[in-house]
């Protein structure tokens, strides 16, 4: 064993903090820095000299991209003759936010996650910081690790043991068209309305709200306009017991 992991799992300060990463990511982390800010959510975060935030909205920007990147690979592998159409269908329900969510509470975040507790409620319905800090965790291996190494991390750790692709094709996750269809049965008015973006200053977030009968909602933050108001959408189905 190199003297490096060594002292991180037996002498560091940080020993007990590494052995837990260690059980739960198969490894023992390198910069360990990144998986604690992975894991550090923007309620108890402070603004740097810099101006930066030391918080993981960042790694979650980059953890999303590469998550999408290698579940992508693992469907266009999987399915050889499926369409376009088709692939886009099974990633979004591979990394869309309640599944994010489960994965989350099943690896045991819930005791990882840095947050203000007084404010939020991590086991509330609507609440995303397990999922938030799932796609912070792959952006944390990434930088740490490489890409190859990320790939076979979700592929080996999370994919494989956590996630059944072929019982994931019998679910619906068009959640936007339920939440339509279910408004239209009902003789209700819906709509996605654009509003402030509650992230501050980044105005390259949209955030979208969902309302029925003129009453707000759930909402939905998202990178993607579609993406928002998909979000928007199923936390809205969860609220309503669709």
């Amino acid at each position: 064993m190199p003297l490096s992991r060594i002292y991180k799992l037996h002498i560091s300060p940080d020993r007990k903090y590494v052995k837990v990463l260690k059980n739960l990511l198969g490894f023992v982390p390198g910069n360990l820095s990144l998986y604690k800010m992975a894991f550090r959510h923007k309620s108890i975060a402070l603004v740097l000299k810099n101006g930066s935030k030391n918080n993981n909205e960042r790694l979650e920007f980059l953890g999303d991209a590469v998550l999408g990147s290698v579940v992508a690979e693992v469907l266009f592998k999987l399915y050889p003759y499926k369409d376009e159409g088709f692939l886009t269908e099974m990633r979004s329900k591979i990394v869309r936010r309640a599944n994010l969510n489960q994965l989350g509470r099943k690896l045991g975040f819930d005791e990882l996650i840095e947050f203000d507790k007084k404010a939020i409620n991590i086991s509330a319905k609507h609440s995303s910081l397990l999922g938030d800090a799932f796609e912070s965790l792959v952006g944390a291996v990434y930088l740490d690790k490489g890409y190859d190494f990320t790939k076979d991390f979700i592929t080996q750790r999370i994919i494989k043991p956590h996630i059944d692709i072929h019982q994931l094709e019998l679910t619906e996750t068009n959640f936007k068209s339920k939440l339509i269809e279910w408004c239209q049965r009902h003789s209700k008015d819906i709509s996605f309305e654009p509003i402030e973006n509650i992230e501050g200053d980044n105005d390259k977030l949209f955030s979208v709200q969902v309302l029925i009968d003129g009453e707000a909602m759930a909402s939905g933050i998202d990178y993607n306009k579609k993406n928002a108001e998909k979000i928007a959408a199923e936390k809205t189905c969860e609220m309503v017991g669709i």
